[in-house]
């Protein structure tokens, strides 16, 4: 089975690589429009190449609402972290353009960093002057109705619990913003390709789960701890509801 998951793997990066080859021409173009309809127009171009990606490789999605969930909405999304398959999935799951926001060491990555630096709203933890940039970014993309996309664990959970402790950075745009969380759960994409590997990839059913939206209406940085530790609490419940694989073994 290893190597029949390398090989596959394998096949799955060649097409990875042969697909945004083929859209970058219209990445590049697309980025003269300017980071708002210009990132826009990126996005539609990354949700048809996630489109066809997920179906050459055989990965499906199966969406669950544990709760509504308005496409037409702002919202501040967030959601868990477990693989590699997690950016993929985001494009896949969510259709309307949105920035997530990301690690600015990615946009050395050679042409899929040039796509990631329109897509994604870059920050640089270690700069407080970049910090301020992306903060008042992350601002104006709210302010055009546009979601933004956040990983407040940071990186791969790599334990058996449901959930690692979270970053206040969400949480304090949402509150800043008066901008409500949208909290979903990504369930198999530890089982379609293990953190510990990129050539883990395996075929399959990839379910999103959406929770139930937490306004913040009237917050000030004084509820930043109990928003926190509420969406904390709402997501580890349902990735325990939903016996997520990676803590199926307790």
């Amino acid at each position: 089975m290893k190597i029949l998951r390398f090989l596959f793997s394998i096949y799955a990066a060649i097409l990875f690589i042969a697909l945004m080859l083929l859209v970058f021409p219209f990445i590049i173009i697309a980025s003269f429009f300017g980071r708002i309809k210009g990132g826009n127009i990126i996005y539609r171009l990354c949700v048809l190449w996630a489109d066809i990606w997920f179906a050459l490789t055989f990965l499906f999605v199966k969406k669950i609402y544990d709760a509504p969930h308005d496409d037409n909405k702002k919202y501040i999304i967030v959601a868990n972290h477990i693989s590699y398959l997690d950016i993929p999935m985001l494009v896949k799951v969510f259709r309307k353009p949105l920035r997530p926001l990301g690690k600015i060491e990615m946009t050395k990555v050679p042409v899929f960093g040039f796509i990631y630096k329109y897509a994604i709203v870059t920050v640089d933890r270690s700069d407080a002057q970049h910090r301020a940039l992306s903060l008042r970014l992350l601002r104006s993309v709210l302010n055009k109705g546009i979601s933004i996309f956040v990983f407040p664990e940071g990186t791969f959970n790599e334990t058996s619990t449901p959930l690692k402790d979270f970053y206040n950075g969400a949480f304090k745009l949402a509150i800043e913003t008066q901008t409500p969380v949208k909290p979903v759960i990504f369930l198999d994409t530890y089982s379609r390709m293990h953190y510990s590997s990129v050539f883990s990839l395996n075929p399959g059913i990839s379910r999103v789960v959406y929770l139930e939206e937490i306004p913040v209406e009237g917050m000030t940085m004084d509820d930043l701890p109990a928003l926190k530790s509420k969406v904390h609490e709402k997501m580890e419940q349902a990735i325990i509801a939903h016996k997520a694989p990676w803590i199926s073994k307790q």
